[in-house]
């Protein structure tokens, strides 16, 4: 057994522990990061946000061609789907940037260990591969597994995650998704545009819990016009397999027959058998570790980052964290913003959003003001053909400073950002409005909207 001192030891190599490595290699700590998997990047790369990114937009070129391109004055005929060359691209695209990770580390001198990793205690770190690690400063990384719901009999093939769902082998006539939310959404999306009848059973009375309501029901509508069946209030008590045919049963409801059944109902933190009880670190009732402010868990020189720490279970969020937390180690300070950690459902339209709901500025009886402008108004989104959408801001009633926005349309996930860096800096609806925005471009739209806010709308 090979003994190894480090500055920093780092547990998972996802989003939060990749980055948290290289940033802690950049500040002269002598960095290693443990992952089971060869390929670092944790889930977003290998099994989430990447590859269903790339499904989402080969699908989407597919229903462009299909229905769209005629409008500007473009006929393509005999249309086929190859799913298996789909599926190649979707894993070149995650091998040369799980290459591109294991290169960058390699490059910032971090050692990387492929095994479980597991907190010994007294600032130790055991390997699967026989070799224990020293270090006064261990970080958390280990992020999250999808949720398992009592009753559901997953087989790995016919009933399964999203893991399973990014490689069917072929399009299922009928697909039953549970839960609607962000990966629910986004992988029947997916499979509806390769010809699947979706049905998405959501618990809640409304899809997508935790966005702005207004944005949901649009979602919603737009969605259902695109295919989609959706059943809010539905409890989902069981799903079997008999054969190749499987049976969902809600409370209350008929049993429904479908080919495949997608279970997507959030996800649970991974923390089990990492020697969390053995280090003494607290988790909470739900298995997330307790971290105070600066990321520190109950045990000096243990911190935790990350879905493992819970709140926005978002690769960005992870990411900020790990750089946070390692700068405070080395240089005393490191901050993340969490009121402007921007969130994107990558359907289309794309739906996005940082900051506060409208729900949640009524609950807590903050008075605000809005202002909106919907995509039709705007030159670039007509010229692209997609009008459908809004963008709305909220703006505190006696500050102008902007406290939330919302957006559903084309690209909004990358107009977001505009929103996200000025509430970092404390902007409000007249400082983005005064900001030149150039013409024709869809970021009109959201200088349109702070516009409106003060009722000073232009275009709308």
């Amino acid at each position: 057994m090979a003994d190894q001192n480090f500055d920093l030891v780092i547990i998972g190599g996802g989003p939060g522990g990749y980055v948290a490595a290289i940033r802690g290699a950049q500040l002269g700590l002598k960095t290693a990061v443990i992952d089971e998997h060869p390929q670092f990047g944790g889930t977003c790369l290998r099994v989430g946000c990447i590859p269903s990114k790339a499904l989402l937009e080969s699908s989407h070129l597919l229903v462009e061609a299909r229905d769209h391109m005629i409008d500007h004055g473009i006929t393509a005929t005999k249309l086929t789907v190859d799913l298996a060359a789909m599926m190649k691209r979707k894993s070149k695209i995650v091998d040369t940037l799980t290459g591109g990770i294991n290169m960058l580390l390699k490059r910032n001198k971090v050692t990387t260990y492929v095994g479980r990793g597991t907190l010994a205690g007294n600032g130790q770190v055991t390997v699967s591969t026989g070799d224990t690690l020293t270090s006064s400063h261990i970080i958390l990384a280990t992020g999250s597994v999808p949720l398992r719901l009592p009753g559901i009999d997953f087989d790995g093939e016919m009933i399964g995650d999203s893991t399973s769902a990014l490689s069917y082998p072929n399009v299922p006539k009928t697909l039953v998704v549970i839960g609607g939310g962000y990966i629910g959404l986004e992988l029947g999306s997916v499979w509806s545009r390769l010809g699947s009848k979706v049905i998405i059973l959501e618990g809640m009375d409304h899809v997508l819990p935790g966005l702005d309501r207004e944005i949901a029901q649009i979602a919603k509508r737009t969605m259902e016009k695109q295919g989609l069946e959706f059943h809010t209030s539905m409890w989902v008590t069981s799903a079997t397999r008999n054969g190749r045919v499987c049976e969902v049963k809600c409370k209350g409801a008929d049993p429904i027959q479908c080919d495949r059944v997608l279970v997507s109902a959030g996800r649970s933190p991974n923390t089990k058998n990492i020697g969390l009880e053995h280090a003494g670190v607290k988790v909470d009732k739900h298995g997330f570790v307790e971290v105070d402010s600066h990321l520190q868990t109950s045990v000096p020189g243990i911190f935790a980052i990350g879905d493992c720490i819970g709140g926005a279970m978002l690769a960005h969020k992870a990411s900020e964290e790990g750089v946070a937390c390692v700068e405070r180690i080395v240089t005393g300070a490191g901050h993340v913003n969490y009121d402007a950690i921007p969130a994107i459902v990558y359907t289309h339209p794309e739906i996005a959003m940082v900051g506060k709901t409208e729900e949640q500025l009524k609950q807590s009886e903050i008075e605000y003001r809005k202002g909106s402008c919907p995509y039709g108004a705007n030159g670039r989104a007509r010229a692209l053909g997609d009008v459908d959408g809004k963008i709305k801001i909220l703006a505190d009633a006696k500050t102008d400073r902007i406290l939330g926005v919302h957006a559903i349309g084309a690209r909004a996930g990358d107009l977001i950002a505009e929103a996200a860096v000025a509430m970092n800096f404390g902007a409000s609806s007249e400082d983005l409005a005064r900001c030149c925005h150039a013409h024709p471009t869809l970021s009109e739209i959201m200088q349109e909207a702070a516009l409106a806010v003060d009722g000073r709308a232009i275009h709308t």
